[in-house]
């Protein structure tokens, strides 16, 4: 008798656990107790962008450690990955697709162009706001790609301006004869779709551009073309160490005298590479620049803050082996952090926050001076893509990158390319 009611008894429980574990099959998992949205770099830091790609990220790092340290925004915090696609487009994709299902990625950050175009249908379709270098055909077809700064034509129509005026101030007649030369992909096509247009509205002679294989160890054969064209300037392009090896080359041909050396696309001699590498062919090179170089970067008081204490050295130890484009990355991270503050606002709340709220916050950001004096004013606006509109020209002194310029207001030069399938 006891028995039998003891396995009653037995089943009964059996039967009540069962039926416990079926409901919480069955049950929605509880939702997260921490409010994270998502930030995707995808990166190069083993291949030919390293130079830039290493320091700006880290500063992008950096400044997001900063920034949920402080509680994140409004209690969101922010889930920065950071991926190494060693500059390769199809590895770039797999990221890409590997991580569109993180919790509310808002932004993911394309550094190579190949990768940027190729992602843009997917980006577009999640609703995934996207930042890349400076591929003009973002600006000049206004959707859900944001570039960091002046796109790459509109940078190298204020070269043109700024040779113009060293032309000018140096007493020539006439009108200088320009060379250019770059990597033969499109990074280093991309300055000439509506740049090539502005130098002949400004009727300065550009010689055919020279395009070189990236990685290329050797750059006589194209600088011995720019040399015989009769250039009075040269623009070169290529992620340092690449401009100074150029330059390294140019020395040796004897080319230093005859013909003004300029990077027109960002990228060139830093005192952490190039110019410590090849110090004497690097010197009196103009770099053009949308964000603080040399001491103007060094010395920002967020620059003065952030490296101490999230690199462990003094400013004058991590100025030796790392690029001021670290102040780069802190202005990307500063701008999402402005960005998602707006977008929550919008949205009302974290629960109904999308890529669609972000994408308009960033939009909204027009005349602000996010990155703390980086860069700049913003100026993404409903009709503008560009990060900012103004740069400055370094020219390289005793070692050091030294401001020249001021910052100057870059020209149109989108609007006079009309084919964008060349």
């Amino acid at each position: 008798m006891h028995k039998a009611r003891f396995l009653m008894m037995g089943a009964c429980m059996f039967m009540v656990l069962v039926a416990l574990l079926a409901v919480s099959a069955c049950a929605p998992k509880a939702p997260p107790t921490e409010k994270v949205v998502t930030y995707v770099s995808i990166g190069d830091y083993t291949g030919p962008i390293a130079g830039l790609n290493v320091p700006a990220d880290r500063g992008c790092e950096d400044m997001f450690k900063e920034i949920n340290e402080k509680g994140g925004v409004d209690g969101v915090r922010v889930n920065a990955i950071f991926v190494d696609t060693r500059y390769d487009t199809a590895r770039g994709i797999s990221v890409y697709k590997r991580y569109r299902t993180e919790p509310k990625l808002l932004v993911v950050n394309a550094i190579k162009t190949d990768v940027s175009k190729a992602i843009a249908p997917m980006t577009d379709n999640d609703k995934v706001l996207k930042l890349t270098a400076g591929d003009g055909e973002f600006q000049a077809k206004v959707g859900w790609t944001f570039i960091w700064g002046p796109v790459y034509q509109n940078a190298f129509g204020a070269t043109i301006d700024f040779i113009l005026a060293d032309w000018k101030a140096k007493g020539k007649s006439g009108m200088p004869t320009i060379g250019y030369m770059s990597w033969d992909t499109a990074y280093g096509r991309e300055p000439l779709r509506g740049g090539q247009e502005y130098a002949e509205k400004m009727g300065v002679k550009l010689l055919r551009p020279e395009f070189f294989p990236t990685g290329a160890a050797d750059h006589t054969v194209w600088l011995t073309r720019i040399n015989e064209g009769g250039a009075n300037y040269c623009i070169i392009g290529g992620v340092d160490p690449t401009p100074s090896l150029i330059l390294r080359d140019a020395m040796k041909l004897g080319l230093k005298d005859k013909m003004q050396f300029v990077d027109a696309t960002y990228w060139g001699p830093t005192e952490a590479v190039g110019i410590r590498l090849h110090p004497e062919a690097t010197e009196g090179t103009w770099v053009i620049s949308f964000y603080l170089r040399g001491d103007d970067a060094w010395s920002l008081p967020l620059a003065q803050y952030m490296i101490p204490k999230y690199q462990g050295k003094s400013i004058d130890e991590f100025r030796k082996t790392m690029a001021s484009h670290y102040l780069t990355g802190m202005a990307w991270a500063l701008t999402y952090q402005e960005g998602l503050k707006r977008a929550l606002k919008e949205a009302g709340g974290y629960e109904k926050l999308d890529g669609r709220h972000m994408r308009e916050a960033y939009e909204s950001l027009t005349g602000l001076d996010i990155s703390q004096g980086i860069q700049g004013p913003n100026t993404y606006s409903p009709t503008n893509r560009q990060g900012s509109e103004v740069v400055k020209f370094y020219q390289v002194k005793g070692g050091k990158e030294v401001d020249i310029s001021g910052w100057k207001q870059v020209p149109d030069c989108v609007s006079l390319h009309t084919d964008w399938t060349k």
